[in-house]
């Protein structure tokens, strides 16, 4: 079994705890409102209403720059 050990030193040391235990929860959001960008792009459908053609388009685009900014630090939230 492997273990990996993470240390917090200093004032902020609360925070920078907290923040490394909620990475999968950030990866979760994330998903979460990959899904809904992705209903109302490719179903056309928002919170169980039809989308206009204008939200299905911001919808993509905004898709889009999520995997292009999460690309950019290296992340992917299909794995």
């Amino acid at each position: 079994m492997r273990k990996i050990i993470i240390e917090f030193d200093g004032e902020d040391a609360s925070i920078d705890a907290r923040t490394a235990l909620d990475g999968y929860k950030w990866k979760a959001a994330m998903w979460d409102l990959d899904q809904e960008l992705r209903a109302c792009a490719k179903y056309g459908s928002i919170e169980g209403r039809e989308a206009t053609a204008a939200e299905a388009d911001v919808a993509d685009i905004l898709r889009d720059s999520i995997r292009r900014i999460l690309n950019e630090w290296k992340l992917n939230i299909e794995d």
